[in-house]
């Protein structure tokens, strides 16, 4: 009932691995199933070089099975089972077929070659007996024993130093599927590193480990090394009884039938683990066995499940999701672009008509400064001429320079606000085509000479006249107190200089309202050309920011349609994969849930198994 339990849960694991698709782990679990029904115990014998593993054997059956001694070497394992006749015989494998891995045997494609009794430590070897070209090889070596007769199988291995020796001795198909393994470490020092990696290694795979300490006939104080052996394994977790054994003593007992010396040697608690073994194979071994087997399965198929579920939440990341995010921020970035951009233009803009405005007031007021200063001094009936030309330059040349700042600006604030689109990648300039006006001097207002009084001659005479005829009056009633008469010499030259003077004074307030006129014309006329000229200045502006502004507008509706598709797509495959994924996810962990089962259910088979099966009492 127990069998059929543990074949139960064994065969559910099978087509587990088929519904996973993992035809390797089909093909071990098959070669387990094949294993635990076999009748016989399969012991392998592992352990460094020169440790006595092949003593042990000897010692366990009676029998000089395996060669030992002179520097022998064990090359080929060697598989000690019963038979009616002592034989030796070396099988190997056939060639593997095409496709199928190097090292891989095939059962029933196994040649055996008969060899003389007298040449097995040739053969184990390696020296006589292999076929070149051939597979793994291994020597059988028949012994008519009643241990071996009751089912007993032992397999010695070469010595490795390495774990993965270890499995290069277990990957030989016929010796290597072992019920039990025995590490084989002499007395005379403590369990190495190397030994304890080893036998971590060996537990993943083969629940029924003992740790066999040889030698002790060499060792006086082999008791407190067993002891530190048995904390080693505490400390590295290794759930493996130690039992220490003399193979010298167990032959010698065997030699002299000395009952006694026998029990010293240790082997009836190895030989009584092993029967124990033996008969509990069907049942305690056998569910420890499946118990390991769905370990090292669900090991190995929830491995590329978790991985994937990992690889979802990465792809989650970075997959049509992230592509959607991706897309949303280009969108939300494009709007908060628009904004920028047509707030830049718009405050540059205005920016430009107030400096643009300042800048030709300047100019324009340097010039009527210049104009105050040379009105100052000179006459506008003389210098006019001369003055008109230069005021017309000098106007000329305010407003090409204004007009050219104007257009500097104008691409400046053209780049600027192009600045915003070159995280998309391409040149998103304008067409530039505002050039310097070549009929700005045209523009101008006409500048005429203002009407002003002149000083004719006629004037000068009436100034002069009047101007003498008040000196002379003065003076001559003056003189006439004197005794003199009115008209004289005196009031007549007095007379004659009052009228210069008058006609001077006269001249010089002429002269002073000519200049006043003149500046007050220029005034005008400067300032009929500052508004002339800042009108064009801000009608060259405003079609430039009505230019500017069509084209990103339509730059902006062009990237906006294009983002928008693209977030439309993104959106349509994210909300696919995202369907995709979700159901992926629930079929992995719907897989996972039943090997979590499937692993509870193998564990249950060895809830309610006895302790003598890893512990054994202390020898």
């Amino acid at each position: 009932m127990m069998a059929g339990i543990w074949l139960d849960v064994l065969d559910d694991i099978a087509r587990t691995c088929s519904a996973h698709g993992r035809g390797d782990l089909l093909q071990t679990v098959r070669q387990k199933r094949a294993q635990l029904l076999d009748p016989t115990l399969r012991v392998l014998v592992i352990g460094e070089p020169n440790q006595g593993k092949s003593q042990l054997i000897n010692a366990i059956i009676n029998a000089p099975a395996c060669p030992v001694g002179d520097g022998r070497t064990t090359v080929l394992p060697t598989v000690v089972r019963h038979a009616e006749a002592p034989s030796v015989a070396v099988a190997q494998a056939s060639p593997p077929a095409p496709g199928r891995p190097s090292g891989t045997a095939v059962e029933g494609a196994v040649e055996r070659t008969p060899v003389a009794l007298n040449q097995v430590a040739e053969s184990v070897a390696g020296m006589i007996g292999r076929r070149p070209g051939g597979g793994p090889a291994y020597v059988e070596i028949g012994v008519p024993r009643a241990l071996l007769g009751a089912g007993l199988v032992l397999v010695d291995t070469p010595g490795t130093d390495e774990v993965t020796g270890i499995g290069g001795a277990a990957s030989v198909a016929a010796p290597a599927r072992a019920d039990t393994v025995l590490l084989v470490t002499d007395s005379t020092r403590e369990l190495s590193v190397a030994e304890l990696n080893m036998l971590l290694h060996v537990m993943r795979s083969h629940p029924n480990v003992v740790v066999v300490q040889s030698k002790t006939d060499l060792v006086a104080d082999w008791r407190a090394v067993a002891e530190r052996n048995r904390q080693h394994l505490a400390e590295a977790g290794v759930p493996a009884a130690l039992i220490p054994v003399s193979a010298a003593l167990r032959l010698r007992a065997a030699a002299a039938d000395d009952r006694g010396l026998n029990a010293e040697s240790g082997f009836p608690v190895l030989i009584a683990r092993l029967q124990r073994d033996l008969a509990g194979k069907a049942d305690q071994l056998a569910r420890a066995s499946v118990q390991t087997v769905a370990r090292t399965v669900v090991e190995q198929l929830a491995a590329p499940l978790r991985a994937e579920l990992a690889t979802q939440e990465a792809e989650e990341q970075s997959g049509p999701i992230s592509r959607l995010h991706a897309a949303q921020r280009e969108v939300d970035e494009l709007r908060r672009c628009s904004t920028r951009w047509q707030n830049i233009l718009s405050d540059e803009i205005a920016d430009l008509l107030s400096d643009i405005e300042y800048d030709l007031r300047d100019r324009t007021r340097q010039i009527l400064r210049t104009v105050d200063e040379a009105f100052d001094t000179a006459d506008p009936l003389v210098a006019w001429d001369t003055f008109q030309d230069w005021l017309e330059r000098s106007l000329v040349e305010a407003a090409e320079a204004n007009h050219e700042w104007l257009i500097q600006r104008c691409d400046w604030i053209a780049r600027r606000v192009a600045a915003n689109f070159d995280r998309y990648g391409y040149d998103v300039l304008p067409p530039w085509s505002m050039t310097m006006p070549d009929d700005i001097g045209e523009r101008l207002p006409e500048l005429q000479l203002p009407t002003i009084d002149r000083f004719t001659t006629g004037q000068k005479l009436f100034t002069g006249m009047k101007g003498s005829y008040g000196g002379m009056l003065m003076f001559g009633l003056a003189t006439t107190l004197a005794g003199m008469p009115m008209i004289n010499p005196v009031s007549v030259g007095i007379g004659a200089l009052f009228g210069g003077k008058s006609i001077r004074d006269e001249s010089k307030q002429l002269l002073r309202r000519r200049q006043a006129t003149v500046k007050t014309a220029i005034q005008r006329h400067v300032d009929d050309f500052f508004v002339r000229m800042i009108r064009d200045c801000r009608d060259a502006a405003r079609q430039v920011q009505r230019m500017l502004r069509d084209h990103f507008t339509g730059l902006t509706e062009e990237l906006q349609e294009a983002i928008v598709q693209s977030f439309r797509s993104a959106k349509q495959e994210a909300d696919t994969d995202a369907s995709l994924r979700e159901q992926r996810q629930r079929e992995i962990r719907l897989k996972m849930t039943r090997l979590a089962a499937l692993y509870e259910q193998a564990q249950q088979l060895t809830a309610a198994r006895s302790a003598p099966l890893l512990l054994e009492p202390q020898a």
